[in-house]
């Protein structure tokens, strides 16, 4: 199964398909792996979330690959939105208080998670973008 990792770095991003992954199965949220995993030889990751083959986000707080139902207030999973009309007339209300029963997936990566979310710890010699040949594609065209 492939992963997209997305690495962050300061304000930027960059999506890389890793076909073979398995050292990252068993890694939870939080957790730091090296770089060279996924072809980035000399950096530092830290996992900050993903999300499954069905879109649904990985939480820090479910223990586990499972997938709950639970009910949440907001954060990661669910941002609730202020009611722009209750009953016909126009209403200002709050947003606390406001629950939502969603469905989250667990903590830590395993063959269903197809999205891992990532942060620069340690940065490497060479910079992320020369390393994928980031600034090859904008040039030629």
């Amino acid at each position: 199964m492939a992963f997209k990792v997305v690495v962050s770095s300061k304000a930027d991003s960059y999506q890389m398909e890793v076909d073979d992954a398995k050292a990252l199965n068993g890694l939870v949220i939080g957790d730091e792996f090296d770089g060279g995993i996924v072809g980035l030889d000399g950096y530092t990751l830290k996992i900050t979330g993903g999300s499954d083959k069905n879109g649904f986000t990985m939480k820090k707080d479910v223990p586990g690959t499972r997938r709950i139902k639970s009910l949440l207030t907001g954060g990661t999973g669910y941002h609730p939105k202020k009611a722009k009309k209750v009953k016909g007339v126009r209403k200002k209300i709050s947003v606390d208080g406001v629950k939502r029963r969603k469905t989250v997936r667990g903590n830590t990566i395993a063959d269903d998670i197809v999205q891992i979310n990532t942060v620069v710890v340690n940065q490497g010699a060479k910079p992320i973008a020369e390393i994928l040949g980031a600034g090859e594609e904008e040039e030629e065209e």
